[in-house]
């Protein structure tokens, strides 16, 4: 049996993809965590395996399009104390905005952007009571770009994870707190992203493992923007430097070879 710290890592949409594997490797670190999403049942396949390897894994089921369910869940964790936070939860869509489906995308704010705020306000109190603690909202690169014609509304909510972190990020260090809070902008990640989304992705993506991995390393350095690959870093800087109209023609260019079929 692993030694378990004191403190929780808490996880959210951590039934797949990178949040599962955050789950996995912040257990292996010595983290007892607690498995938030929609999914009970792979939810408990991802706890069992980690309790198999000598961890602890809680989980609890939420709908957090549904704001009544994300206060739910701090309230579930009133004793325990969070040293980690991945807020991590969210998806996206692909395709024309006027006939787009629009409770796809009003399920897409409430959950990228409403949930998103609702947890990371609340755990950030939290973790002020608690004089420290690290949070990572979960962004994309898509957040670092001026618009994304085709993920229009994909696009616009990361835009709010990057702008809201950066601006906390500040009024953080302003209070010299030690409470730490990022924003992981990765370019494409083989998860179940892409099939939710209905994209196929022009650049090769990397595996969740590396992403998790590179994340908690540059969390732990207290970077405040995560940017996994050197392809996606590149393109984001040198998009500073040309006109944002052309940026975004080439964005749009970009995601018209994403749609399947």
């Amino acid at each position: 049996m692993r030694k378990l710290k004191s403190v929780y890592a808490l996880i959210t949409g951590a039934s797949s993809g990178i949040g599962e594997v955050f789950a996995e490797q912040l257990s292996k670190e010595g983290y007892p965590v607690i498995l938030v999403a929609r999914r009970k049942e792979r939810l408990q396949q991802t706890a069992d395996k980690i309790e198999k390897q000598g961890g602890k894994a809680i989980v609890i089921t939420a709908d957090l399009a549904k704001k009544e369910e994300c206060f739910g869940i701090i309230q579930q964790l009133e004793d325990k104390k969070i040293g980690v936070f991945i807020n991590n939860a969210g998806f996206g869509d692909c395709g024309m905005f006027l006939s787009g489906d629009l409770e796809k995308e009003t399920n897409m704010i409430d959950v990228n952007i409403k949930a998103m705020h609702i947890l990371c306000k609340l755990v950030l109190q939290k973790m002020k009571k608690q004089e420290g603690g690290y949070l990572l909202n979960v962004a994309s690169s898509a957040g670092l770009i001026p618009a994304g014609p085709y993920m229009a509304t994909y696009y616009a909510t990361k835009a709010y994870v990057v702008s809201l972190t950066r601006a906390i990020a500040q009024e953080l260090q302003d209070e010299g707190s030690n409470i730490y809070i990022g924003a992981l902008c990765p370019g494409p990640v083989n998860t179940e992203f892409n099939s939710v989304a209905n994209v196929e992705f022009a650049l090769c993506g990397i595996s969740p493992s590396y992403c998790v991995k590179y994340a908690i390393r540059q969390m732990k350095k207290r970077k405040v923007l995560i940017v996994p690959t050197l392809t996606i870093k590149a393109a984001t800087f040198f998009g500073r430097f040309i006109p944002q109209s052309l940026y975004i023609k080439i964005a749009g260019h970009q995601q018209k070879k994403k749609f399947k079929g």
